[in-house]
């Protein structure tokens, strides 16, 4: 990217920028706000260079998929402060980021990587902006503003984890269902088998929501039927499977697990898929 810049492919056409790139935290200096959208399990490994960034008022907006490790942050109730340890198993994150620093982010975007600086985007411009809390302060709003007037959508919740499991509930099926069939979405739901056990993981979950007083606005039928409409799509964690890169399955399906053993929520089906995708990696 330092030498050839970063190219958006959307639509037939390419545009390219030539963002400021660096591997040296110290180079780019102190950050009014900083989005990390590494995968979740690479995030632990750099933290310490991250937080060289850091000022007093940094705050940090963590942009990728499943369960953050600050979830449990103030939520009160008798997992205050709960600390998931698949996430973050030696509160590396929670105690070099901190919690307080953080703007909760759900992605939208459906994206391709071609190879490394360029992007195909297939559709989605929606990046939901909420505080733990669920307040709108000045910050949130800053970013908000910073983020539509690069004509990207940035509405604020007031309820983020509630956005962060609308999106998690068909992730945590269809993601690692891909990598066991190697299939595009519009192809793995369109087959019996493939959709019934989808429904069985997305109604464990659910039940988990329930559970944590998160409620779910549509039918894990309509959920289902949104990812078919992306079409010909691979998910990230296919794409991943076929670089033969590690795959995002902490936050997006053990942590759900860890949840439910928590809340003492018996989860099968979740628990088939985590067995299945595990199989298919160690014989890759």
């Amino acid at each position: 990217m330092k030498k050839t810049g970063l190219t958006i492919i959307e639509n037939e056409k390419e545009i390219t920028c030539k963002p400021k790139c660096s591997d040296s935290m110290e180079e780019l200096g102190k950050m009014d706000f900083i989005f990390i959208t590494l995968k979740a399990y690479s995030i632990p490994g750099v933290v310490k260079e991250i937080a060289k960034m850091f000022d007093g008022n940094t705050s940090v907006i963590t942009a990728y998929n499943g369960i953050p490790w600050w979830y449990f942050f103030n939520t009160g109730g008798q997992f205050n402060n709960y600390r998931i340890k698949c996430i973050d198993p030696n509160n590396t994150q929670w105690n070099l980021i901190t919690p307080e620093r953080i703007i909760g982010c759900v992605v939208y975007p459906a994206t391709e990587i071609i190879r490394p600086g360029v992007i195909k985007h297939m559709e989605g411009n929606r990046f939901s902006l909420g505080e733990p809390s669920g307040v709108q302060s000045e910050r949130i709003s800053k970013i908000s503003k910073a983020l539509i007037s690069a004509g990207l959508k940035a509405p604020i919740r007031n309820n983020i984890r509630k956005e962060i499991w609308t999106k998690l509930i068909g992730n945590l099926a269809f993601n690692p269902l891909s990598v066991i069939t190697g299939e595009t979405l519009d192809v793995l739901i369109s087959k019996k088998e493939n959709k019934d056990i989808a429904y069985a993981a997305m109604k464990e979950a659910s039940l988990i929501m329930d559970k944590l007083q998160i409620p779910l606005n549509i039918s894990i039928n309509q959920r289902i039927d949104g990812a078919a409409k992306v079409g010909s799509h691979k998910t990230s964690m296919l794409q991943d499977y076929e670089r033969g890169k590690e795959l995002e399955l902490d936050s997006l399906v053990v942590a759900v697990k860890e949840i439910g053993d928590l809340l003492s929520i018996k989860t099968p089906f979740i628990d088939k898929i985590l067995y299945e995708v595990k199989e298919r990696i160690s014989k890759q």
